[in-house]
């Protein structure tokens, strides 16, 4: 049996803001931290280890994973950060009120951006301050890969090619793997690991700072997956019939 384990970021600072945060790289706030410290006791307890963790190049997912490690008194595991484990990108919303944003251009239509598979948000200009065109985290990046608004679909397609090219061949060679990422990168990392349907897998959520295991056979389709809880159990996850998972 591979043992990989998905882990969002706790709280940050735009979450708690209600704003649109894509790559924006903001910080956890206290609680987040709390929220992260919690879900390393809920590892501990568990008696799950890692061998290998990987990350996004976003402060709020980097120090999720330091502080996780560093309660496991696992700081010394090798740790990769790559981009396309980032958060989806929210183009020209990055930085907007969502609540206002919606009394702007109608709640449907924010829904559409936040929650469709394949309809993106209204693109950053290049020229933007937010743009992450100047960037250095970005300076050997293709401008043609790098997004100025994704949907969900986009940020599956990007991140499916590190699962491949990075996670899998550790996991092939038995290592107990962690990735400590966002809700959409993660969330497009299920899709692909269970076959789920374009119009169920954007109303799946992954709390904050909430593991879910996942436990796979040789061939790394998943056997199980489960959220730990609080009382130190697990709240599997069901998924409909249907012709089987994506595997590697």
């Amino acid at each position: 049996m591979h043992r990989l384990v998905l882990l969002r970021h706790g709280q940050s600072v735009w979450n708690r803001e209600d704003l649109f945060t894509g790559w924006t790289d903001v910080d956890l706030t206290d609680q987040g931290v709390a929220e992260t410290r919690h879900a390393a006791g809920l590892l501990r307890q568990s008696g799950v280890d890692f061998d290998v963790a990987f990350t996004s190049v976003l402060k709020r997912a980097i120090k999720t994973l330091d502080i996780v490690l560093e309660d496991m008194d696992r700081l010394w595991l090798p740790v990769h950060k790559h981009w396309r484990l980032n958060e989806r990108h929210y183009g020209a919303l990055q930085g907007l009120n969502k609540t206002e944003t919606a009394a702007r251009h109608g709640a449907d239509q924010v829904f559409v951006w936040r929650r469709s598979w394949d309809v993106p948000p209204p693109p950053i200009e290049p020229d933007d301050p937010r743009s992450a065109v100047s960037d250095r985290r970005y300076a050997g990046l293709d401008r043609a890969n790098l997004p100025r608004g994704e949907s969900l679909k986009d940020t599956t397609e990007r991140v499916i090619p590190f699962w491949r090219e990075g996670i899998v061949p550790a996991l092939r060679l038995g290592a107990r793997v962690l990735v400590a990422a966002h809700g959409n990168s993660l969330r497009g990392l299920v899709k692909h690991l269970d076959n789920v349907p374009d119009q169920d897998i954007p109303l799946f959520e992954i709390p904050t700072s909430r593991p879910l295991v996942y436990e796979l056979d040789s061939g790394l389709v998943p056997m199980r997956r489960y959220f730990l809880t609080d009382d130190g159990g697990q709240e599997e996850i069901t998924w409909p019939e249907r012709s089987g998972s994506a595997a590697a």
